[in-house]
């Protein structure tokens, strides 16, 4: 029997295992960026870390609530302090002990200038050893958040990190590398066995592991394969377990596939657009001498001019809830009310694009990455198509998310496409990465259309620090009605996220779309 080319191509790029191992082959559309942990703050590279690196809380997959990981126990000393003891017993895959030392160095590195995790160290000042099993974490001011931050700040060997050059992170923005971008040295339930970037990814079991795991996994094979078409047919022939990243349109012949399964669930990530609200001129724009992204009229007139209910029918088939907020419905700080959307009118946008002095529309460079986010080229597609009806031509380009994410961190884009999960489920975490004016410590570490309004700003730093869990959510509202107001960004959808995989596969669903790695099985 000759087998059709998408197969052949599929069992080509992913091998065939024996029927009986407990190898878990999984793909996406791209690669994770890289194996320093502070160096990109990228959800897919996040979750693939967390099985080699550990933090010392992370969620439990089926509450979301944190639990004790590489700590034990912690308290509040003073509303300023909290201690947090570590658990004994641990050793590094180089086989290192983990101790105070090791943690005190990875949230200090993670708060380097140079990481990306700067948002997760938001509002801590130091990090104090108190003895080999004890440290404690002095904040700025009381931070309602921090535990929640720290399933984000994973832990890395100090003496192994001196020993290889690498005790500062990588920068994403230069293409210079350090020893931590290729190698890692964890404590988690899987050591790095290969990585060959872009190409194929393995994880061994660790046999030292400290831990108790429900999963049954011996050694997982990621690899990531930009066409959709041959993620799909990989799975159907059985060549992988699973694909994180389905296309929409196979969903239902996967569904009544008898040896095939697709859990669904709401994402905590919103996709939106972020527009250049900083320079004075646009690179590549037919508007000289001013930046027409400045104007609120001009962005509003952008937003109105996106139909969202043809979006989420066609180019998402239904894979998405449209949404006026930067933030998904399971993020505190979240109402109805900032979820409402500006309506869908073409006249309007005209009107507005006029009153703005552009009535005859205006040319603008748009980015967008064409393998992160569910049909995140087809979107931009038919948003560009939108666009052009209201005067506006939007000259597309779109880029992988290897290259795509260093690009719009140097400010190269003047309208570009961002999704962005809540790993905190507090929308602290969205306002101050994306609408707070951008400086240190995490704030605006992703406002890169560099969107700055001082009323945002005291808005985000009265959240950082009141302990009035009441009040603090109503700031937080206010806040995600301002950005609707300015217009700082345009929401477009919370994602749907269905997850395809084998009948045999048993694994818990998670709202950040990562998997814990400590719950798989192959039956």
């Amino acid at each position: 029997m000759k087998l059709p080319l998408a197969v052949l191509l599929a069992a080509m790029a992913f091998g065939v295992g024996s029927a009986h191992s407990k190898t878990f082959k999984w793909t996406s559309a791209s690669d994770i960026p890289t194996w320093d942990i502070h160096s990109q703050n990228n959800a897919l590279g996040n979750g693939v870390h967390a099985s080699v690196y550990e933090s010392l809380v992370y969620y439990n997959s089926r509450t979301f609530k944190p639990e004790p990981v590489l700590a034990t126990a912690w308290k509040q000393v003073t509303p300023t302090q909290l201690r947090v003891n570590l658990r004994t017993g641990v050793k590094f895959h180089d086989g290192t002990p983990f101790s105070a030392d090791d943690a005190v160095f990875s949230i200090q590195r993670a708060m380097a200038k140079t990481s990306n995790f700067g948002i997760y160290a938001q509002g801590i000042e130091r990090v104090v050893k108190v003895d080999a099993n004890t440290i404690d974490i002095f904040t700025t001011d009381p931070n309602p958040v921090l535990l929640n931050q720290l399933t984000e700040l994973r832990m890395m060997s100090k003496a192994w990190a001196e020993k290889n050059n690498s005790t500062s992170p990588k920068d994403i923005k230069t293409q210079e590398e350090n020893f931590a971008h290729r190698n890692a040295n964890g404590t988690g339930p899987f050591m790095l066995k290969e990585w060959q970037p872009d190409q194929k990814l393995v994880l061994a079991k660790n046999p030292n592991w400290w831990g108790k795991s429900e999963g049954n996994l011996t050694e997982i094979v990621y690899t990531p394969v930009k066409a959709v078409a041959t993620r799909m047919a990989a799975l159907l022939s059985g060549e992988v377990d699973f694909v994180l990243d389905p296309s929409p349109q196979d969903l239902p012949r996967v569904r009544s596939n008898p040896s095939l399964k697709v859990i669904d669930g709401i994402e905590n990530r919103t996709i939106f657009f972020g527009m250049d609200q900083f320079r004075n001129e646009l690179p590549g724009s037919n508007v000289k001498g001013k930046n027409p992204l400045k104007d609120q009229r001009v962005r509003q007139a952008l937003y109105q001019g996106i139909d969202m209910d043809t979006i989420t029918r066609v180019s998402l088939r239904g894979l998405g809830q449209a949404t006026g907020a930067i933030v998904a419905p399971q993020v505190n700080g979240w109402t109805k009310e900032v979820h409402k959307r500006y309506p869908f009118n073409v006249e309007a946008s005209k009107k507005l694009l006029a009153d703005a002095g552009y009535a005859d529309g205006f040319e603008v460079d748009f980015a967008c990455p064409n393998n992160r986010y569910i049909n995140d080229e087809a979107i931009c597609q038919a948003v560009t198509a939108m666009w052009a009806r209201i005067g506006v031509k939007a000259k597309l380009r779109t880029l992988p998310l290897v290259t795509y994410f260093p690009m719009i961190q140097r400010y190269e884009a003047s309208i570009y496409m961002l999704g962005w999960g809540v790993p905190t489920f507090d929308a602290l975490y969205s306002l101050q990465s994306l609408v707070r004016t951008v400086g240190a410590g995490g704030d605006g570490n992703y406002n890169v259309g560099r969107y700055s309004n001082p009323q945002m700003d005291a808005l985000v730093e009265r959240t950082k620090k009141e302990t009035d869990l009441k009040l603090r959510t109503e700031l937080l509202t206010k806040a995600l009605a301002l950005q609707n107001q300015d217009v700082a960004h345009i929401p477009l959808h919370n994602q749907v996220i269905p997850w395809a995989m084998k009948k045999n596969i048993d694994l818990v669903h998670r709202a950040d779309n990562r998997l814990d790695w400590r719950l798989i099985k192959v039956n």
